[in-house]
């Protein structure tokens, strides 16, 4: 391998390579750092890069991996990878800002639980990467520290919020990255960046330590090249049950051994959609039926009640932690326009409103889980987001006749399974005549995180989409 083609190498194959000895940490580390300072200025990836921290934590792997015989300790797939974190997430040292100008000088003194996951499974922590100011938007158009910008157009959002991680993954900035998910924010950049992004069910990874927006939404998982990568990354910081198997020790099951369903909604995720998108999804339906799936439509009907019903849930909740914590409404001036005014509507939402919300949500679950049992289907397919990466700065985007909001046309298809609690994962299914990558989404039932990455793991290896990167 050259250095191009081991920066968009896949963790499995680094992996390898060290245990053959063929390739160290160190120097991996040391190409990942190259990289980051040559093409950071152009993506913006990154807030916070501490270099010899990430070498020294390269250089204790390669102790152990590549030590003396009888001394040697392997932790693991994850053991010398060198991986990003979202700028939300707290590392002890290191500067974690929420990608916002109140935090700009926070320091934690302590990880969050899941960086210490990390750290025990021997990951590599390169930097912390950029974001939407307190994971609070879908653009990543930062006002402190500028946009994250998509590496397959640079004149185009990455997406968010975690867009500083989907933009590093996609760059071959890192190997994989760990982002939080509300609304949507792991798996609206992994679309519109071209990677796999996945978030789990409510409450399989921990979020303590990580600055929160909605307690009843957030969630965390990772970022990656590849379901394998992801399922790497998500085995180091998931909470299992006892009888469950680690995610990596399921992947080998294909369509050969399993025959998938899926369902397609037959309400709301098809009713504001681009041509380009729709063109990609379908033809993506018709890939999963050749290689040996099964396809059923699927009714939902409170699904278009889903939208507001989590508008609803994520207003109150962020702005009563933001309350809590002092910054609203005394620091007001501090936040960029945009979080700023969505803190004001939090503000004033009713406490009738916050509860009917919550109410829809217990019926949406109850609904959701049904509709899938009763139509005996392992994942809803649907399309990630209903767009390409729009411009920076582009407020509205045109779908049919009309100019619709894009940062609701981004959420939109995003936040009924964050309001249901249940895992979804976004793979690349193509790119458009622009060349812009669109994400297929995948929502399983709760606790399905492993038969969601087998079926994306046989999509994508019948495709290989993950394998066409850009040249920065």
């Amino acid at each position: 391998m050259n250095d191009a083609d081991l920066a968009f190498a896949s963790i499995e194959e680094v992996a390898r390579l060290f245990r053959k000895s063929k390739l160290s940490p160190v120097e991996l580390t040391q190409l990942m750092l190259e990289r980051i300072e040559r093409l950071n200025p152009k993506l913006n990836a990154y807030i916070t890069v501490p270099a010899e921290f990430a070498l020294e934590q390269a250089r204790q792997a390669e102790r152990e991996l590549l030590g003396p015989r009888g001394k040697r300790r392997d932790r693991g797939s994850l053991h010398g990878i060198p991986i990003s974190l979202k700028d939300n997430i707290c590392t002890a040292g290191i500067h974690t800002t929420a990608g916002s100008k109140i935090l700009s000088d926070f320091v934690p003194k302590e990880d969050a639980l899941l960086v210490g996951l990390l750290k025990k499974a021997g990951a590599v922590i390169l930097g912390k990467t950029n974001m939407h100011e307190f994971a609070y938007g879908v653009t990543s158009n930062n006002p402190h520290f500028g946009p994250v910008r998509n590496p397959w157009d640079l004149g185009r959002i990455a997406g968010g919020s975690s867009g500083g991680s989907a933009a590093a993954v996609a760059a071959g900035l890192c190997y994989g990255s760990i982002g939080t998910d509300t609304g949507g924010s792991i798996r609206i950049p992994a679309a519109l960046c071209g990677v796999v992004g996945l978030k789990p069910t409510l409450g399989r990874v921990s979020v303590e330590g990580v600055i929160p927006l909605s307690p009843r939404l957030d969630c965390v998982g990772p970022l990656a090249r590849t379901a394998r990568d992801a399922a790497i990354l998500l085995d180091a910081i998931f909470v299992r049950g006892k009888r469950e198997r680690p995610l990596t020790s399921i992947q080998k099951t294909s369509m050969k051994s399993r025959k998938f369903r899926l369902g397609v909604p037959s309400e709301f995720f098809f009713d504001l959609i681009s041509e380009d998108v729709r063109l990609l999804f379908d033809e993506a339906i018709r890939s999963l039926r050749g290689i040996g799936a099964a396809t059923k439509e699927v009714s939902i009907p409170i699904l278009k009640d889903t939208e507001d019903a989590g508008n609803q849930i994520a207003l109150a909740e962020a702005a009563y932690y933001h309350q809590q914590s002092g910054w609203f409404p005394a620091r007001a001036e501090e936040y960029g326009e945009d979080v700023r005014v969505r803190l004001q509507m939090g503000a004033k939402v009713l406490a009738t409103a916050y509860l009917q919300a919550l109410d829809l949500r217990e019926k949406f679950i109850q609904q959701l889980r049904l509709a899938m049992e009763d139509a005996g289907v392992d994942a809803l397919a649907v399309p990630t987001t209903p767009i390409a990466a729009p411009l920076i700065g582009e407020e509205t985007t045109r779908i049919g006749e009309k100019n619709r909001p894009t940062r609701a046309l981004l959420l939109r298809l995003n936040r009924p399974a964050n309001l249901a609690g249940v895992p979804a994962i976004s793979i690349p299914c193509g790119f458009t005549p622009a060349g812009l990558p669109i994400g297929l989404q995948l929502i399983g039932a709760a606790t399905g995180e492993n038969l969601l990455l087998c079926i994306a793991r046989t999509y994508e290896t019948a495709h290989q989409w993950h394998r066409r990167r850009n040249e920065l």
